[in-house]
């Protein structure tokens, strides 16, 4: 397998692990408290770097797209991680 041809496959796995989790992923914190507001800045993130990640795949730059596929889910583990998001499903995220 070449380079390129595993770039594109892990690209492929991590963008539906990925899109998976935001679909599944819900603020846990209070509406209202300073938790929510960065539980919101945390979601924020994630789905700006999903969003870049799609663009530099779209451009055949797979490297930076499997990065930032890694950087968007690392920022909804990371709430998870904090309670200030909810996630339940072990197979998406790092539970606490």
């Amino acid at each position: 397998m070449s380079l390129e041809s595993d770039l594109k496959t892990k690209v492929k796995k991590y963008k539906s692990l990925t899109e998976t989790a935001l679909k599944k992923v819900s603020v846990l914190a209070e509406k209202g408290s300073k938790e929510h507001d960065i539980a919101l800045d945390y979601l924020d993130m994630a789905k700006n770097y999903f969003n870049d990640a799609c663009y530099y795949e779209q451009k055949g730059d797979f490297l930076t797209a499997l990065a930032s596929f890694s950087y968007s889910h690392a920022w909804l583990d990371a709430g998870v991680r904090a309670k200030i998001l909810k996630g339940s499903d072990d197979k998406l995220f790092t539970l606490p």
